[in-house]
């Protein structure tokens, strides 16, 4: 049962229900009816309530938020556009910036002036260099001591300042690359050409050359004997012997390869005749058709005569005669010792050794010590148009050219490094010239320096232990050089085609020759005092004008920093 409440509260929906078809009318002729006036003021006058506290709440927090923007926010850049800028005029605002900019035009200016004060010093070096060449003086009255300087030690000064200099642009060159776009050169109107490296070509002065004419008789002959020593001293030997027979207006005879070297497979026998102009020399065949009804030695005249008479042995002496050549007495002209040499003139061999028989020989003349100026001077004694007399065969030249060509390329330092043997020859001498090979490569690198060249052409018979020692040890600004030896020979190189095809390759005197030229050819050449080998290539660089300043022997003016004791 519904409680009253509950009956009246529907009654009272009901009554406030509008029928479906009533018409508007009706509805308000209802007596529960309420006047629609009423609520239309109510209503509005809550919706100017909200409007107005809208308003209100807008008019308090507006001026705020516009306080809180002006204060946080920077108004002229956030209502500015901004552009890309360059990177330059960002820097330009940047005072560090700034600041190492300016240290490095200042940086500039000073190298430049320092650039300036070494090419002054460079130019006043040539000069003073030329002056002393000119006079031929060894002191100087403007007192700047440099006139008491040697030609040597002007021209390291000026190969360092050169490359002070070319250092100095380098700096500046990589100081003005912050500041210019592209590639940078610096040029200071000077030619380095000849200063980079302090390694001169030496003058060989062939104008100042003291020659004799050889112009022999046809039917008179000097038979050269040469027995000391291996090939080196053998060509020395014939060297000398070509000195002699020019003296006495003779032609010579090269030995028969029986009874010495096999001269032809190592030097152009004719090469020697064409710089002549005439036959002065002849072979042992040639000579034998040309005496064949008197293969005879008519006179056996003897430079030396210690220790033995013509420095010659029994054994020699069979040897030549096996060749059918007969033999006459051998005597010595005067008291001569291979050891202690006399110092002789041309006139005083001349007073003893002129003869009119037709052939003479006067044995092994390598320790003789006549006219050594004159003998020893850049292109020979003997007046000719080459370079010089005795040198490599063609074949044998051109296979050196090629190798360079192919292993070395132009600049190259060669170093005869003789070792076997060798420990007990030089510590027989004061001092010896045997070197520890950590001390050797601190001396090679002295010269690699000065020569300005990384790599290093090795002519030795050194054992392996000790060139690999000697690789480990050599270098040139900080980085190891390279230290080249001839290969074996590999068909698939063809440097050395010229000696397979002439069947001169594998023979040890031929490829003796060979290092000897390839040194010979060299920039600069370290050398080993007390071998003839060396000596041999000294002889050949100054005939052929490769001779350079730099050249020495190894560890020159220095003795071995430990020497074994003697047995």
């Amino acid at each position: 049962m519904m409680t009253d409440r509950e009956s009246s509260d529907e009654e009272g929906d009901h009554e406030n229900l509008i029928p479906q078809n009533a018409r508007p009318n009706d509805a308000v002729k209802s007596p529960n009816h309420r006047s629609p006036f009423a609520f239309q003021i109510a209503d509005d006058f809550r919706s100017r309530v909200r409007r107005f506290n809208k308003v209100y709440l807008l008019t308090i927090f507006l001026p705020m938020v516009i306080l809180l923007l002006y204060f946080t926010t920077d108004a002229k850049n956030l209502f500015q556009i901004r552009l890309p800028v360059p990177r330059d005029v960002e820097d330009s605002n940047n005072p560090s910036i700034n600041r190492m900019r300016e240290a490095e035009l200042r940086a500039l200016y000073l190298l430049k002036q320092q650039e300036l004060e070494l090419l002054k010093m460079l130019k006043n070096s040539t000069l003073i260099n030329d002056s002393a060449n000119l006079t031929n003086t060894s002191s100087s009255s403007n007192g700047d001591g440099l006139h008491s300087l040697s030609s040597s030690t002007l021209a390291d000064l000026q190969a360092r300042v050169a490359r002070q200099i070319s250092l100095n642009e380098q700096i500046q060159g990589s100081l003005l690359s912050s500041h210019e776009s592209g590639d940078v050169s610096l040029d200071s109107n000077v030619s380095f050409s000849g200063w980079n490296s302090r390694c001169r070509k030496a003058d060989p002065k062939f104008s100042q050359r003291r020659t004799m004419e050889w112009k022999p008789k046809s039917n008179k002959y000097l038979f050269t004997i040469c027995l000391s020593g291996q090939m080196s001293n053998h060509l020395i030997c014939l060297e000398k012997h070509m000195f002699f027979a020019a003296l006495f207006d003779r032609i010579l005879v090269i030995p028969s390869p029986k009874v010495d070297y096999e001269f032809h497979r190592v030097l152009d026998i004719d090469h020697i005749n064409k710089c002549v102009g005439r036959k002065v020399v002849v072979t042992f065949d040639e000579f034998a058709e040309n005496r064949k009804h008197h293969l005879h030695i008519d006179k056996f005249m003897c430079y030396f005569s210690l220790p033995q008479p013509c420095f010659i042995d029994d054994s020699h002496v069979k040897k030549l005669k096996s060749l059918g050549l007969s033999v006459g007495k051998i005597t010595a002209v005067w008291k001569e010792d291979v050891k202690h040499p006399k110092v002789r003139t041309a006139k005083d061999v001349l007073a003893k050794f002129s003869t009119d028989d037709d052939v003479i020989a006067i044995g092994d003349v390598f320790f003789a010590n006549v006219e050594r100026e004159w003998v020893m001077q850049p292109g020979g004694p003997i007046a000719h148009k080459c370079r010089t007399l005795i040198e490599p065969s063609r074949l044998i030249l051109v296979t050196a050219q090629r190798f360079i060509q192919t292993f070395l390329g132009r600049d190259y330092v060669a170093l005869h490094f003789r070792r076997h043997g060798f420990l007990k020859f030089c510590n027989a001498k004061r001092p010896s010239c045997f070197y520890p090979v950590p001390q050797a490569a601190g001396c090679i690198n002295q010269v690699v320096e000065k020569a300005n060249t990384p790599i290093v052409y090795l002519s030795t018979d050194a054992a392996e232990s000790e060139t690999g020692l000697l690789q480990s040890l050599v270098s040139w600004n900080g980085k190891s050089v390279s230290i080249v030896r001839r290969p074996s020979r590999n068909s698939a190189e063809k440097w050395d085609a010229l000696l397979y095809r002439h069947r001169l390759d594998e023979d040890p005197q031929v490829e003796a020759m060979l290092d000897k030229t390839i040194c010979a050819l060299s920039s600069v050449f370290i050398g080993s005092s007390g071998s003839t080998f060396t000596e041999d290539i000294l002889r050949l660089r100054k005939d052929w004008r490769s001779a350079s300043s730099c050249d020495e022997y190894l560890c020159q003016g220095r003795v071995p920093n430990i020497i074994a004791e003697d047995e």
